[in-house]
């Protein structure tokens, strides 16, 4: 238990300087891992008859009336700020990693009134874990504008956080629409689900995909942004 409590105070000790150094999705796995621990009684197990004091019993009660994919969103912006990290930074853990899909294995995806070769390959590829190829289908100086964080520009530094945070990821796409944009650029914008290698088919994020395309094909960018109710958020306090 004392060990929870430094991570969440961001206390200097190896194992919250060790957490720090986890993607996102390592750090839901590990409080996912923690949560069955408890369970079973093997890690800090909860006293018979234990109460939550008001405050998080509130918290709880305000999480327990979002739908699955907002529940995970709610989860993610709490255990990502968690442990400590110095000035110096720690070298960081990938993901769960998945060697690349052969091309033959692969399933092409379908989405609803889009029929984008650049959206669709930038899909399968991500599904795949083709990242390399997957970086291919950006301009040079492209962006990526993953959810709560700056752009990520260039294909060097696209493939690096590809491979740091998206390794298990299913992208589910539904829905899309196409529009034209200046200087002969295409916008589309894709709507679906993304679900994570901790909880597969049991919880889906809901997403949208913003891709922003040159005349040559290429992604110049693509913003991605959680669907969770933005009111749900504001009154958890996880957005101001």
């Amino acid at each position: 238990m004392s060990v929870m409590c430094d991570l969440v105070n961001h206390t200097d000790t190896p194992i919250c300087r060790a957490y720090s150094s986890f993607g996102t999705n390592v750090k839901l796995g590990f409080w996912y891992q923690l949560s069955e621990w408890m369970k079973q009684g093997i890690v800090a197990p909860i006293p018979k008859g234990y109460k939550l004091a008001p405050k998080a019993t509130e918290l709880l009660q305000a999480i327990r009336q979002l739908e699955g994919g907002q529940q995970l969103t709610v989860f993610q912006e709490i255990v990502v700020n968690m442990g400590y990290s110095s000035a110096g930074g720690t070298a960081k853990v990938q993901e769960p990693v998945s060697p690349s899909q052969e091309i033959a294995a692969r399933t092409n995806v379908k989405i609803q009134d889009i029929n984008n070769k650049t959206v669709l390959s930038y899909i399968d590829n991500m599904n795949a874990f083709d990242f390399q190829a997957a970086v291919a289908l950006f301009a040079e100086t492209g962006a990526l504008k993953p959810p709560f964080q700056e752009p990520i520009v260039g294909q060097e530094n696209i493939l690096k956080y590809m491979r740091d945070e998206c390794y298990g990821l299913k992208l589910l796409p539904e829905q899309g629409v196409t529009e034209p944009a200046e200087e002969d650029f295409t916008q589309i914008k894709v709507t679906g689900k993304v679900q994570t290698p901790w909880f597969g088919d049991k919880v889906a994020i809901n997403v949208a995909w913003r891709f922003l395309l040159n005349p040559e094909g290429k992604i110049f960018f693509v913003g991605i942004d959680l669907l969770a109710s933005p009111q749900e958020l504001l009154n958890l306090g996880l957005v101001r």
